[in-house]
């Protein structure tokens, strides 16, 4: 039985400060449960949870609670971010977390949420979609001294497309929507410790719908840059006052022109994906539309004549923290990995809304506990 089992102090603290927030009724049940998908064994289904609790009798209580927790998601990961905030950020005044979205597969009929999506990672019989659930979610980056960059997952949101959306009876929010509510909150989190919150993302949440509302609260977002993005100067003030409109813009900025041209490129050292790298970098500032105001360009030069270009909202930010930023990306994607393979998120075989959220969060909680606890 779980009961002969001896847990370290900082599981025990941590997860009685998750269930003070819960209705006291069920509270106690959120640690059996943590304990149960700890010893579980197979296929990480609510049913191998239970059966490694030794629950059988009082089953149903358990997957009505943890459908409950849907109402809680947010308090439960706000408290986890702020005990993960004050032992592994202490010492800093800046937080970097990660937005990314990846689909977890599900099977049979009746699953509310789910559809088909594109599949970013095709399995070997060449499949490009695949039905299930698709999760924006948010985690916290930290280097370790010995294990490199280690992603904490946190909150995540359900992305239902718009012609399934009726089915559940739901508001459309689209990916860039979600990613604003999940910035929004880790930004709440941040400024009440005193941190300053800094957002990595790929390519695909280069938008306005992002940019703009996460750059009105305050927060810095790092994010990669397209070849052909559209880049402006900033504009001269005119000599003479003339007639009109007064420029919004300045001249066009390409990013091939300013890899061709030799003047402003300079090196600097960087731990980059575990370690150091030497890499030979330009930057300048200029106006992106989509985020509606002036913004850092880092580009970096490759063999021959590629380049990969980032942008950075902090136009005080050096180069190297703007590289570093991008490389420590890669550890929410060691998330998803980690939390399909490892935890076994969306092998739950649940089927209502509320219970899918519930399970997802549980496997997001569970493995940042782990993480921070190791």
């Amino acid at each position: 039985m779980l009961t002969k089992w001896i847990f370290p102090d900082f599981w025990h603290v941590t997860v009685m400060a998750l269930s003070d927030v819960l209705h006291q009724r069920s509270a106690w049940r959120l640690s059996i449960v943590f304990t149960a998908m700890l010893f579980a064994k197979g296929r990480k289904t609510v049913t191998s949870w239970l059966r490694a609790a030794g629950i059988d009798c009082c089953y149903k209580a358990y997957y009505y609670f943890i459908g409950s927790l849907t109402q809680k998601i947010e308090k439960i990961a706000t408290i986890l971010f702020e005990i993960m905030i004050r032992s592994i950020y202490k010492n800093t005044n800046t937080v970097l977390a990660a937005i990314d979205d990846s689909p977890t597969p599900r099977y049979g009929p009746k699953v509310m949420g789910a559809g088909i999506h594109r599949n970013p990672t095709p399995t070997p019989d060449g499949r490009k979609f695949v039905y299930g659930h698709v999760w924006v979610t948010l985690s916290a980056i930290a280097r370790h001294n010995t294990f490199g960059t280690i992603g904490l997952p946190l909150l995540a949101r359900m992305y239902v497309k718009a012609k399934d959306v009726k089915r559940i009876g739901l508001p459309f929010k689209s990916k860039t929507e979600q990613a604003v509510e999940l910035a929004k909150w880790a930004y709440e989190g941040c400024k009440k410790l005193g941190k300053k919150l800094w957002i990595v993302t790929d390519g695909g949440f280069t938008r306005a719908s992002f940019l703009k509302p996460v750059i009105e609260i305050g927060a810095v977002v790092v994010t990669r840059l397209r070849k052909d993005a559209v880049l402006y100067a900033e504009p001269k003030p005119p000599r003479k006052r003339k007639r009109g409109r007064p420029r919004k813009y300045g001249k066009r900025i390409k990013l091939a022109h300013c890899v061709n041209h030799p003047d402003g490129w300079f090196t600097i050292k960087a731990i980059l994906y575990g370690q150091q790298e030497i890499k030979e970098v330009k930057r300048f500032k200029a106006l992106y539309k989509p985020a509606g105001c002036l913004v850092q360009v880092l580009i970096v030069r490759e063999s021959g004549d590629c380049f990969r270009a980032f942008m950075c909202t902090d136009t005080t930010a050096s180069a190297i923290q703007i590289l570093e930023a991008v490389a420590d990306r890669y550890a929410i994607e060691q998330n998803f990995c980690d939390l399909k393979e490892i935890e076994g998120a969306g092998q739950q075989q649940v089927r209502t809304l509320g219970s899918n959220i519930g399970a997802f969060h549980l496997n997001l909680w569970f493995h940042s506990q782990i993480e921070l606890w190791a």
